[in-house]
C-alpha cells in the first residue's frame, strides 16, 4: 500500500487578500478555483514546487489558525526574496535556529494560519 503526500486545507475569509498573500507575496501558482455557483464561497488550490495547499472559504472545511511546516531548500534566500517585495502585511525576520536543527521563518496568512518555512536537519 502506498500513501501520497497530504494536501492541507486552510481556511480563508477574504479572496483578494488571500490571493495577494499566496500568489503575489509567497509566489505560489494558482492551480484551480472552484465555486458551486457564482457568489458562493471559493475553494482554490495553489502550488509552489512540491508544496500543494488548498484554501477554502467554506464554513466547516477547516479551522482558522492552522500551523504548517514547509521545507525550503534555502530559507534564508526565500526570506530575502520575500522581504524585497515590501509586502505591507508581513516582513519575515532572519531564520531562527531551532533546537531540532532547522532554521525557521514563520509567516501568518490573512486568516491567521501560520506557515513555517524551514531548511536544515
Amino acid at each position: 500500500m502506498t500513501f501520497g503526500a497530504p494536501i492541507p486545507i486552510l481556511r480563508s475569509f477574504d479572496e483578494p487578500k488571500t490571493k495577494e498573500f499566496y500568489l503575489e507575496f509567497l509566489g505560489f501558482a494558482l492551480e484551480f478555483e472552484h465555486r458551486f455557483e457564482p457568489e458562493t464561497p471559493l475553494y482554490m488550490g495553489v502550488k509552489k514546487g512540491d508544496c500543494v495547499l488548498h484554501l477554502s472559504e467554506h464554513f466547516g472545511d477547516a479551522t482558522p489558525g492552522a500551523a504548517l511546516r514547509i521545507p525550503v531548500d534555502n530559507v534564508t534566500a526565500y526570506m530575502e526574496e520575500l522581504r524585497a517585495k515590501n509586502y505591507r502585511h508581513a516582513r519575515p525576520g532572519m531564520p531562527e535556529l531551532q533546537p531540532w536543527g532547522t532554521h525557521d521563518i514563520t509567516i501568518q496568512d490573512p486568516s491567521g494560519n501560520r506557515l513555517t518555512f524551514y531548511s536544515g536537519a
